[in-house]
């Protein structure tokens, strides 16, 4: 029996209290940044290779089903806001389409050639990079998808929660976290999930970071969608600056981003203006 389905280490759930239970899967939780620790040499060797490869204009796709594939769309999602990005890419795929984020498509997960079918709506070249997310590793949605990218000459890995998966097996890079039994047995949106999402967090922002949206320790780029990020970048350029308030705003909203206000005003500030 894989890991990810073994039975839990607790028993008779039922019978405990809320503060033993909220208590006993706090005590699980703390073993998943354990685990992830053991796993950075692989996701440094994947991220390694992504990097060059979205320089050259590649694009980074995730395709997962269930938990797996809302995961891979929530780290997609917010990399636009965050980094100022263009939405095509990061991407996140799910099995069943977008109707699967809220609601469990029946079969989709089973067809092994509907992912790369998913991927080729986008179109897709040989700089783009495709990662299946999978807690088993053997789902054949993201088994098929990794092995019909592979054999198309784009880059694959893999975050998984078994060892030695079928996925793993088929993936260029796969990254194992093996997190254990999940405190209700086999529900893997617990541990598994919280591992994945470590996982892809410091995939997308290392990945970020070398691609030049981050300088400092500052999100220069970040879309000015509200007036909190507004408030957050008018900071920045304060801090960046010496300029008060007003004029970091002026500033902010008139050249669209961070950096190219800092910019903008270094440029300025050279020519003795």
């Amino acid at each position: 029996m894989s890991i990810t389905e073994s039975s839990s280490y607790y028993d008779n759930l039922e019978n405990m209290s809320v503060g033993e239970l909220i208590s006993n899967i706090n005590q699980e939780d703390q073993s998943v940044p354990i685990a992830v620790k053991k796993a950075l040499p692989e996701i440094e060797k994947l991220i390694e290779k992504i990097v060059p490869r979205m320089e050259k204009g590649g694009r980074l796709f995730y395709i997962g089903a269930g938990t797996s594939g809302r995961l891979g769309i929530l780290d997609a999602s917010e990399c636009p806001p965050t980094y100022g990005v263009p939405h095509d890419m990061v991407i996140g795929i799910i099995a069943g389409g977008d109707q699967a984020i809220r609601k469990a498509v029946e079969n989709a997960e089973d067809d092994t050639h509907q992912a790369w079918r998913d991927i080729q709506n986008y179109g897709f070249n040989e700089q783009d990079t495709v990662i299946g997310i999978a807690a088993s590793g053997t789902t054949p949605y993201v088994i098929g998808g990794i092995q019909a990218a592979h054999q198309n000459g784009l880059l694959t890995g893999c975050i998984t929660c078994n060892e030695n998966s079928p996925l793993s097996k088929v993936s260029q890079n796969p990254v194992e976290v093996i997190v254990g039994p999940e405190f209700v047995t086999g529900s893997t949106r617990m541990k598994a999930g919280t591992a994945q999402k470590l996982v892809l967090n410091m995939i997308s922002t290392a990945v970020m970071i070398k691609l030049g949206k981050v300088k400092g320790n500052k999100m220069v780029n970040m879309q000015l969608s509200n007036e909190k990020l507004v408030r957050r970048g008018t900071k920045m350029i304060m801090e960046a600056t010496g300029l008060f308030e007003e004029d970091a705003k002026k500033l902010l909203l008139k050249w669209g981003s961070v950096r190219a206000a800092v910019e903008e005003w270094e440029s300025q500030k050279g020519k003795g203006k």
